[in-house]
């Protein structure tokens, strides 16, 4: 299992598709983070650009960099510098930023959290309390593609508390280099080539990627009894294993009359989970598939909630569903 980031301010909480989209029944398994603060009410920071230790080796986007110890003092402010400008989209509040980066000490250069030896970039939403404040107040606004360095003073970071797992002490000042690969909204889709979609007893799904909910087209014909999962639009990302947690966009109908139950489009947000925390039909019809896909999956009763659907659903006994799964990202 991949170690998580010390970034985190707050437990990030796995929404489960128990309830398809009803975070409220999944409370209690919201993972605790001990080593992760939860500030109240940071202080509004004055960013300025510098005092900053010099970045010695590594200086290219995603390459691991190597930094410096902190030059004499640092600033009470926080301290911003774009040291490689991106040219993609603009981060905004409330996205999902996927970064790698690298986190040190002031005083020793003691590193004490970073992506890249994980081999993968984390993500996590961005200016809205998911992340210490010093992240939250100098990333939104950078460009996909860019490389920023930041010394974030303590009040921005973990407090006076700090964190002694890992080494950082109540006055601590942080120095950061963040390498943002790429930002991800209510308004992202899958990225990809387009599939045929040849057989007609199958559901046919729309391949738009502007950002609205596709289309699902449902046969008139009887439902399968055995999983369908099929890409309408293949990535070229990394393969999913069953043990992954993804970021997604998603919409189910059902496939008695068509009727959409539930939808990550509606509700504007995007959806995050383990595919070991959901229903047999979505974690066997995602494991394999590509990030950066649109997966059309069919899960028949037995592989969904069979004769117990959710309490209040639209979802009745012994219903077949068919969803459409834009992979944004694994997380």
């Amino acid at each position: 299992m991949r170690r998580r980031s010390l970034l985190l301010a707050v437990p990030a909480g796995l929404l489960t598709l128990a309830g398809c989209g009803d975070d409220k029944s999944d409370k209690s398994k919201k993972p605790s983070s001990s080593s992760s603060p939860s500030p109240s009410s940071p202080p509004k920071a004055k960013i300025v650009d510098g005092p900053l230790p010099a970045v010695t080796g590594g200086k290219g986007f995603r390459d691991k960099p190597t930094v410096a110890k902190g030059p004499g003092k640092p600033s009470s402010d926080l301290a911003v510098k774009t040291l490689i400008p991106g040219k993609g989209t603009e981060v905004a509040k409330g996205d999902y930023l996927q970064a790698d980066y690298l986190g040190q000490i002031w005083d020793s250069a003691k590193v004490f959290d970073n992506s890249f030896d994980r081999g993968a970039p984390a993500i996590f939403q961005i200016g809205v309390g998911q992340v210490i404040p010093g992240w939250d107040q100098s990333l939104v606004g950078k460009k996909v593609g860019s490389r920023v360095e930041l010394a974030i003073p303590p009040e921005l970071g973990y407090g006076k508390q700090g964190n002694p797992k890992a080494g950082i002490k109540g006055d601590s000042t942080l120095v950061f280099v963040v390498d943002v690969v790429d930002t991800f909204n209510a308004k992202s889709s899958a990225k990809g080539k387009k599939v045929a979609q040849d057989n007609i007893d199958v559901p046919k799904v729309s391949t738009n990627t502007d950002g609205k909910a596709p289309t699902i087209e449902v046969p008139k014909a009887k439902a399968p009894t055995k999983l369908i999962d099929q890409y309408v639009i293949e990535g070229d990302g990394e393969e999913l294993k069953a043990t992954d947690t993804v970021l997604v966009q998603y919409k189910g109908v059902l496939w008695d009359n068509g009727k959409e139950f539930d939808s990550s489009y509606s509700r504007k947000q995007l959806t995050q989970f383990g595919l070991n925390q959901v229903v047999k039909g979505w974690a066997q019809g995602l494991t394999g598939k590509k990030v950066g896909s649109r997966v059309l999956v069919v899960v028949p009763p037995k592989l969904g909630y069979g004769d117990k659907p959710p309490q209040g659903s639209p979802i009745k006994k012994d219903s077949t569903m068919v969803f459409c799964v834009d992979i944004l990202a694994k997380m």
